[in-house]
């Protein structure tokens, strides 16, 4: 850690108005002061120690014997001890009438930390009186040189992330596979949805009621800090992903309900994040304002709606053309899953090597809670077994890029990059387990058929 010292803020020292004679008409006389008093939130370097001065105006009244044994003192705690920590307080004297404290702190964590100071009167034979208390002063730390999730956003970070050239690569490979998907439909199971739409409403209350709620208490349980405690829950507050019909598909789920699940989600997302992000935003004590991305949302859709409903179209009317993409979407399917979690390892090499491993437990579990949340309302509710897949497929997948979205359009940066190591694991983390759980499909397949395919078996 720096053991630079750093002084942030530059006291000037101001007699305030006696208490006895303050107009009590008027707004409250306030004593403690940092700086000039013209700004009240400072920046202060990451991972560092250094001192804020404190001064008081304050003077206890008593005639001069008061005056000469004044005795008060200043109390300081920060509200977000994640991104600023204090250390002690020491009186070091003053002028007259006046005081001043200095306040040894620590920076951690990117973020803004709200202090709270207490200036109390010790000059009396009772119990300390509480003289004054503020909370409009904040200290705003701002990342290092050596902060990883500056480096994410570095030349080879998620800022360049749309530049990567195994993007463009995959992109043709993306548009052909959602055109297969459009094949898979089957207008049937539309319409039988529209009579039972059972699946559908498990999914969103999967995804927008229960999940959220694990990740606001998983957060807890684990401590994290505010700005990874939000992230994550803005990451289960996402919709379902891209690439849920895409395992439908490969785990032997229902591919029509699968998209039809993704689509809803989505839709129902530029209502419900924006609820959610505000009630666990406030329980968390998080108070920036927070930007939902509707034309990311939007663009979603479409990407989604136009390749799959072209593939609808040429099933109607190229039956020679829906064979070769039909053949096509296996093979595709298994590249674009490769593909992703190879630029997910990518982008993210610089801060897989300095994340806390209290992000990382979190981030993993949550793909296999959705999975087990969604398997089990499914199961509980009579679904068929390839509903239940998808089902539980739909809640444990999100789109984790909305909520990364979410985190760079509604911090500093900073504090955006810092909150964005959750959605980011989370991605990571599903990718991989789904992988897992295609590769252990295949091999179930595999071992177990031609043991079925015997006679009297």
């Amino acid at each position: 850690m720096k053991t630079a010292l750093v002084l942030s803020c530059l006291l000037l020292i101001a007699r305030a108005e006696d208490p006895e004679k303050a107009d009590r008409s008027q707004s409250p006389v306030q004593y403690l002061r940092i700086g000039d008093g013209s700004s009240q939130e400072f920046e202060f370097p990451q991972n560092t120690r250094g001192v804020i001065v404190i001064s008081s105006g304050y003077r206890s009244s008593g005639g001069r014997k008061g005056r000469e044994s004044l005795k008060q003192t200043v109390r300081v705690r920060s509200l977000d001890p994640d991104v600023i920590s204090v250390l002690n307080v020491s009186d070091s004297g003053g002028a007259g009438a006046a005081s001043s404290y200095v306040i040894s702190i620590r920076s951690g964590v990117p973020g803004t930390a709200p202090l709270l100071i207490q200036l109390l009167d010790l000059d009396r034979d009772s119990e300390p009186v509480l003289i004054e208390e503020r909370t409009d002063y904040s200290i705003r730390v701002a990342a290092g040189g050596d902060d990883p999730a500056a480096r994410l956003l570095g030349s080879d970070g998620l800022s360049h992330f749309s530049e990567n050239p195994v993007l463009f690569a995959l992109l043709p490979l993306i548009f052909v596979n959602k055109c297969a998907f459009g094949c898979k439909v089957e207008v049937d199971v539309l319409l039988g949805l529209l009579k039972r739409p059972v699946p559908l409403l498990l999914g969103v209350a999967g995804q927008f009621l229960i999940m959220p709620l694990y990740a606001y208490a998983l957060s807890r349980l684990a401590a994290l800090p505010k700005a990874l405690s939000l992230g994550l829950v803005i990451t289960c507050s996402a919709p379902g992903g891209g690439g849920g019909y895409l395992y439908s598909l490969l785990l032997g789920g229902d591919v029509t309900l699968a998209i039809s699940m993704t689509l809803i989600s989505t839709v129902v997302a530029a209502a419900a994040m924006p609820l959610s992000s505000a009630l666990y935003g406030w329980l968390l004590g998080v108070h920036a304002a927070l930007h939902v991305p509707f034309v990311k949302i939007l663009g979603t859709l479409l990407f989604i709606a136009i390749p799959i409903s072209l593939g609808m179209l040429v099933k109607l009317r190229l039956p020679a053309v829906t064979n070769v993409l039909l053949a096509l979407i296996r093979p595709f399917s298994f590249v674009l899953i490769v593909g992703g979690i190879f630029m997910a390892y990518q982008m993210g090499s610089s801060i897989l090597a300095n994340v806390r491993p209290p992000i990382v437990a979190a981030g993993v579990t949550v793909p296999v809670f959705g999975l087990l949340v969604g398997f089990g309302l499914a199961r509980l509710t009579g679904l068929p077994s390839p509903q239940r897949k998808t089902v539980a497929i739909e809640v444990g997948v999100q789109n984790s890029l909305l909520a990364l979205a979410v985190m760079q359009l509604s911090f500093q940066r900073a504090e955006a990059d810092y909150a964005s190591q959750a959605p980011f694991i989370v991605a990571l983390s599903s990718t991989s387990e789904m992988l897992l759980l295609v590769l252990a499909h295949v091999a179930h397949r595999r071992l177990c058929l031609p043991s079925a395919s015997r006679p009297g078996a």
